[in-house]
């Protein structure tokens, strides 16, 4: 049987020949908080992520991927902490308003300190977990972080998550 055909450009895939086959790689999607030094002392930041995921029982450790453009990572980073909040399928707006750039994506939005970090809980997610930075890694165009688990919950009655599939918000049949 011939191999499956695919876009080759100079011994390398191109860039939206694999962004349309990894599409087809359903994800969950996050949004990862933290609290940044600000012209009046600490204040949320965060982002859009669907690069999560478990890494290690243990120690109880996670990873996700944020990309080297980033305007919110460097802010995150010195603090050396940050908690991942796992979205609803209700939370597609917030979703969206934490992905742009420049806006003040905690406009209106509730949130609580995580029990060990500090770094925000968002209100209504699925979960969440408060974590502090083990370490990161170079990934090409992004860069691999690993955090440590110091808390988590399950804190929403939906457990209806979103999902992020060939470039479009789903959410799970019932």
């Amino acid at each position: 049987m011939p191999a499956p055909a695919r876009t080759v450009v100079d011994n390398r895939i191109a860039p939206d020949e694999f962004r349309r086959v990894l599409g087809h790689f359903c994800s969950g999607l996050t949004i990862v908080t933290s609290l940044a030094d600000g012209p009046d002392g600490d204040e949320p930041v965060g982002f859009t992520c669907q690069s999560f995921a478990s890494l290690s029982l243990e120690p109880p450790l996670v990873t996700f991927s944020v990309a080297r453009t980033s305007t919110t990572w460097p802010r995150i980073e010195p603090s050396g902490a940050f908690c991942v909040n796992i979205l609803t399928a209700g939370q597609e707006a917030l979703c969206q308003s934490f992905a742009l750039r420049g806006a003040d994506r905690f406009d209106g939005v509730r949130w609580a300190p995580g029990p060990a970090t500090g770094s925000p809980v968002l209100a209504g997610s699925l979960a969440w977990a408060d974590c502090t930075l083990e370490a990161v890694h170079p990934g090409g165009d992004h860069e691999i972080v690993v955090g440590r688990v110091r808390a988590m919950e399950v804190t929403s009655a939906d457990d209806t998550p979103l999902l992020f599939y060939r470039s479009a918000f789903h959410r799970p049949a019932a």
